[in-house]
Order: C-alpha cells, then sequence, then structure tokens
C-alpha cells in the first residue's frame, strides 16, 4: 500500500525502470506555476520555476533577470514604466 501523503495529487507519478528491471512508481513535488507580470499577468521571461528549496542553490541572475523590476514586470511592462518615470 502506497503511503496515505502520496495519494493526493500534490505528488507527481514519474514511472521508473529499475536496475532490478522492475517498474515502480516514484513521487515528487510538482513545479510552481510560472511567475506573472504584477501589472498585465502575462508569465514572465528569465524567471526560474523551482521551490525555494532549490532556489537557494541557484545564483541570483538564475534567479531573476538583472534589470530594473526584473522578476516583478514583463519587459514591455517595464519598458512603459521607465518611460513614464522619464517624463
Amino acid at each position: 500500500m502506497v503511503a496515505p501523503r502520496f495519494r493526493s495529487r500534490t505528488f507527481r507519478r514519474i514511472k521508473v525502470k529499475t536496475p532490478g528491471n522492475r517498474n515502480t512508481i516514484h513521487y515528487r513535488l510538482r513545479k510552481p506555476a510560472k511567475a506573472q507580470c504584477g501589472k498585465c499577468g502575462r508569465p514572465l521571461q528569465g524567471v526560474a520555476r523551482a521551490r525555494p528549496i532549490q532556489l537557494r542553490r541557484f545564483s541570483r541572475s538564475q534567479k531573476r533577470p538583472e534589470r530594473p523590476f526584473g522578476g516583478v514586470l514583463c519587459s514591455s511592462c517595464t519598458r512603459d514604466e521607465l518611460r513614464a518615470r522619464a517624463k
């Protein structure tokens, strides 16, 4: 019987062929949703889709883009925001 914590769909099921030539099911946590722009809601480019424990291993430049509003606004909304602030 599978452990009760693995019965929900919080964990995704991965079929793995083991070295002993048996097919088993491994359980892994699902990836989080893509990061979204705070203004228009579009998915952000260059932002890692990983759990916080995995994000800790990344360097700062791997976590988000190195530009103003990086990881918060998409490129077009950033451009609009910078133009508005320049006026």
